[in-house]
């Protein structure tokens, strides 16, 4: 698909990531002077049974939605266009210019507690527009999180929604899609048996800032043999209070860490 235009609009200039039902493109816009450029995300059906796609349709339109409406928030890329082509279905999103927070921990090494605290700072307040609006991101981790170059602050993208459209797309079914979207050390274990809340946001966010502390991805962190929750104090150099509220973030059992955003920024407050 490379070099083809959609919509007589969007013109797909490079291919920034590729999957079995899908690929995500880079794309210009010529129908305006400056060109533009926006990330186009292709979700291909796996069947193209007319209830099939009628089910696919419906929920490929409440999501688009959804992120349309979270767009409207600087740290979250701008929803400027969906449609459908040839029975497939096409996102495209604004282009953040800028770098992940994952390569920004290979570059930068280990964060120091300043980094580490600014960080949280720049993003719970986001993460807390989205839970407000009655939304789980899913899969937040270091590549997903992109500072951009022109403000250097965090924008959150690639949200599960993107991915639950993909499942049904390639499942045809509406149940237990929340199964299987995550990223391994990031993802709780409530989240992984289809039951994400809020709090498995905050998990994530918790072993994103602990991979920035230590340089070490939650994989390659010891468990405790008794709690099976990570042990990363003695690869960082953190206060007792930010270690504490790092633990109570990333706790195994949702009901044991933070209910809410707003708790993790009033404890953040108190550093």
């Amino acid at each position: 698909m490379l070099g083809q235009t959609l919509k007589e609009r969007y013109k797909l200039t490079r291919i920034l990531g590729a999957g079995g039902f899908g690929q995500t493109y880079l794309a210009i816009d010529i129908q305006q002077s400056n060109r533009p450029q926006y990330v186009v995300k292709q979700l291909r059906p796996a069947s193209q049974d007319k209830t099939f796609l009628a089910v696919a349709r419906r929920l490929f339109d409440t999501e688009s939605k959804t992120l349309e409406k979270l767009g409207n928030h600087a740290q979250i890329p701008n929803s400027i266009d969906f449609f459908e082509e040839d029975n497939e279905f096409y996102l495209v999103q604004e282009y953040i210019d800028g770098h992940s927070l994952e390569d920004e921990i290979k570059q930068v090494g280990k964060f120091s507690e300043a980094q580490a605290i600014a960080l949280l700072k720049d993003t719970l307040p986001v993460l807390s527009f989205i839970h407000d609006n009655h939304v789980v991101h899913r899969d937040l981790k270091p590549d997903n999180l992109i500072r951009r170059r022109s403000t250097d602050e965090i924008v959150l993208i690639d949200f599960g929604a993107v991915k639950e459209i993909r499942t049904h797309l390639i499942t045809g079914e509406r149940t237990g899609l929340t199964i299987g979207i995550g990223t391994q050390g990031y993802t709780p274990s409530e989240q992984l048996s289809g039951k994400p809340r809020y709090s498995s946001d905050i998990y994530a966010l918790g072993m994103t800032v602990i991979n920035a502390v230590t340089g070490k991805s939650p994989t390659e962190l010891p468990e405790s043999l008794g709690s099976l929750e990570p042990q990363w104090r003695d690869y960082a150099e953190v206060s007792p209070g930010l270690a504490l509220l790092l633990d109570r973030m990333t706790r195994r059992y949702s009901h044991q860490r933070y209910s809410s955003v707003d708790d993790v920024l009033h404890d953040l407050g108190r550093l």
